[in-house]
């Protein structure tokens, strides 16, 4: 099981930027793939964007294309989503997630951080 732990949430306004970052432990990093989620009040988990084992491939949902940039170092065993222009409805709690699958996969699956929490004022 790997251990996963988020930093780099809080509160911005809109249209402003925040760096979350994910820190791993416990197995080896670039054996998974790394996914963000996100799950705002009252709503179901939602991903958000994944990288490869390699760094060298992303793919992101729809509503963040153009606007969160996800990255890894797998020397320092990081991931991390750059996040700019900011909208209220990115307001979530922020989860990360390591997946042991090649597959591209938006589902629920894997090992997840405690989240931490985007908030956007409008």
């Amino acid at each position: 099981q790997v251990q996963l732990v988020e930093s780099g949430g809080g509160l911005v306004q809109a249209g402003g930027s925040l760096r979350l970052s994910c820190a791993a432990s416990g197995r080896t990093f670039s054996d998974y793939a790394m996914r963000w989620f996100r799950q705002a009040p009252g709503k179901e988990r939602e991903f958000v964007a994944r990288v490869s084992r390699s760094g060298g491939s992303t793919y992101y949902t729809d509503s963040v294309k153009g606007r969160f940039t996800i990255s890894r170092d797998n020397a320092k065993n990081t991931v991390y989503l750059q996040m700019t222009s900011l909208k209220p409805e990115d307001t979530a709690v922020y989860y990360c997630n390591a997946d042991p699958r090649l597959i591209i996969a938006i589902n629920a699956y894997g090992s997840w951080g405690q989240g931490t929490q985007v908030t956007v004022s409008s």
